[in-house]
């Protein structure tokens, strides 16, 4: 049972995570590259960091018990996650941090550029997941756009031997691109996954609650990437890459940091995205925003860009404006029944 909310505070709490999730959703990526073309090596520090902002969560949690404790009084709950709410977060966290570990590697071998576009699958994957799951209404609009991110990366695909860069051996770079594409299809399950989560829940959820479970699906993605870091070494290793990190080691660790608050953004934003509209919009948001991703990673980081790549990116935006005018005309539709209705009434 989802809160009762008024349609403008809503749509500003929509606008609010789809600015969270794009800023995460570019600068996330961005940054992690940087940290592996200066000299960093640790795929698994990355992945943990894709979570380890959690306990930024902890003051927008604090502001919002505030607020109802000022509203309900003191017998106001501090926390509001119940059980089965709890558990599907843990279980959801722990895929996340799988995720997190498959989608590094993949940053860690390919451009940055490469990676965005095989990431713009990841629509395919989750309108696959959300029919199956939540059974979201599609439009000729909605499969069109899927169609065409699909094909972009399949137009991607093509041309990868002649991208690998010069310090990566040919083995290498094709299991990084395998890796990033099954981080494509796990984070297209988890999206949905959240959403049935969310549906399916014994408790009203409130924005409160979302933001609840979504610091406990990022502890539980972090200490499974902790323990990836334990057994491989990585805790020893920060130090030494500091001191050896080509930009400096203060510089080292504020990437780092950065690195934690874009992601924790990203995570919030598209779970917030899932709570205000739907995890397919969250899935198509991840998947427009991803040429500018992919954009900047060519100006800033000298990429090449192939004939592929300017295909590949044309399709993705040709995909992605099909689905918003399809909601636009959609929402058109229904506007004018309603107005219809409203006549003949």
């Amino acid at each position: 049972m989802e809160e009762k909310m008024s349609k403008g505070l809503k749509r500003m709490l929509l606008l609010l995570n789809c600015a969270m999730l794009g800023l995460g959703n570019v600068g996330g990526p961005l940054l992690m590259r940087l940290y592996f073309l200066k000299g960093g090596k640790g795929v698994w520090i990355s992945s943990c960091l894709e979570t380890a902002g959690w306990p930024f969560m902890m003051l927008p949690l604090a502001v919002s018990y505030l607020y109802r404790r000022r509203k309900e009084g003191p017998g106001t709950k501090l926390v509001l996650i119940k059980t089965p709410v709890l558990l599907a977060s843990v279980v959801l966290g722990v895929l996340t941090g799988v995720d997190d570990f498959l989608y590094a590697y993949g940053v860690a071998r390919l451009p940055i550029s490469t990676s965005a576009l095989i990431i713009s699958t990841q629509l395919a994957f989750t309108a696959t997941f959300a029919f199956i799951l939540v059974k979201p209404k599609f439009t000729p609009f909605t499969i069109n756009s899927v169609f065409l991110l699909t094909l972009a990366a399949v137009v991607l695909a093509l041309h990868t031997s002649s991208d690998r860069p010069a310090n990566e051996s040919k083995l290498r770079y094709f299991l990084g691109f395998f890796m990033t594409l099954a981080a494509s299809a796990l984070y297209g399950f988890v999206l949905p996954a959240i959403e049935l989560t969310y549906k399916k829940a014994k408790q009203t959820i409130t924005y409160s609650l979302v933001m609840e479970s979504q610091m406990v699906m990022s502890f539980s993605a972090t200490v499974f990437c902790c323990i990836g870091m334990l057994f491989h070494g990585d805790f020893k290793a920060i130090p030494r890459e500091a001191s050896e990190y080509t930009l400096g080691q203060s510089t080292y660790y504020v990437v780092l940091v950065l690195n934690a608050i874009l992601w924790q953004l990203f995570f919030m934003g598209a779970v917030g995205v899932i709570f205000s509209a739907s995890s397919l919009l969250s899935g198509i948001l991840i998947a427009t925003l991803l040429p500018v991703t992919e954009s900047l990673a060519v100006v800033l980081y000298h990429e090449k860009f192939q004939v592929e790549k300017a295909i590949s990116l044309v399709l993705s935006l040709w995909g992605s404006l099909n689905y918003f005018y399809g909601e636009f005309h959609e929402n058109n539709k229904m506007k004018q029944k309603q107005d219809t209705e409203t006549d003949v009434a």
